[in-house]
């Protein structure tokens, strides 16, 4: 009989407490619902604002992901306030949990940290084609922590915002124009100002170099190597059209300079051969 009567004395508390806990328990499950609700909308919103404006994609996805994490964190202190939760004890388990997830996730904070000064300093935007991390490409994403590269032979390179943002970044396409400079090395015997001519009349004839004053091709002699003379073709060009301005001029500048008899020398050697025998006499 005792036993019965601490049972029921144990379901009357507890179930007690359990009634009056509904109350709290219903309204957080609500809050939670309604809260999502609340969060797709304001998304919604956020994405239609921006769709109207003629802001940076990179701009609006960071500032996107930022107020729907931040909207969630709000909507977790309400629910788990909601449920009884004192704020101010709240408070401290959110700021031990963030100090220790701070001290398990540097690297992810030193990316996030990265990827706000990517976009705050802006050294690259999307479509931009960039050389950095000993990696080559045109940006593709720009997200909190890392940023994708579609490498020249499209394969898809993932790069922490963290190093991106505290090495060295060449920008190819932030100018607009380009500057190339090609080698063509002569014989010693050849023509200089010959082969200068056929050089530059290939270039001047391009109708995608760039011929205004500050921006006139030349060629000059760079160096006079070891087996050759080498003549360097400087000028100008817009991104779009350099790579296949280049690939044009140096197959068509390898033919002209033959076709005009200059050769085109390679590397060469000297190989003599000692007699062992002589020598020890």
């Amino acid at each position: 009989m005792e036993k019965f009567q601490d049972l029921d004395i144990y379901i009357e508390k507890y179930g007690q407490k359990l009634i009056d806990f509904l109350p709290n328990l219903i309204g957080a499950v609500l809050l939670l619902l309604i809260g999502f609700w609340l969060i797709k909308v304001i998304n919604r919103f956020v994405k239609k604002f921006f769709d109207k404006k003629d802001y940076d994609p990179t701009l609006e996805n960071f500032i996107a992901s930022l107020i729907n994490w931040g909207m969630k964190i709000v909507l977790f202190v309400l629910v788990v306030t909601q449920l009884g939760v004192e704020s101010a004890s709240l408070v401290a388990i959110i700021g031990a949990a963030g100090l220790a997830v701070g001290l398990a996730l540097q690297g992810s904070l030193a990316n996030f940290a990265g990827g706000v000064l990517i976009l705050l300093i802006k050294p690259f935007k999307v479509g931009d084609w960039i050389s950095a991390q000993g990696v080559d490409g045109t940006v593709k994403e720009i997200s909190i922590f890392n940023t994708k590269l579609v490498t020249f032979g499209n394969q898809l390179a993932i790069i922490p915002n963290g190093k991106l943002s505290n090495d060295n970044i060449i920008n190819y396409t932030e100018e607009g124009i380009r500057r190339e400079n090609l080698t063509f090395g002569i014989g010693y015997d050849d023509d200089i100002r010959k082969a200068k001519e056929i050089l530059l009349k290939l270039v001047t004839e391009q109708e995608t170099v760039l011929k205004t004053e500050d921006k006139t091709p030349i060629v000059a002699v760079a160096e006079l190597g070891d087996s050759s003379v080498n003549l360097t073709l400087r000028y100008w060009a817009k991104n779009e059209d350099f790579w296949n301005l280049r690939w044009s001029i140096l197959e068509e500048g390898k033919a002209r300079l033959e076709a005009a008899g200059i050769t085109i020398p390679f590397p060469q050697r000297d190989v003599h051969h000692f007699n062992l025998e002589s020598l020890k006499k």
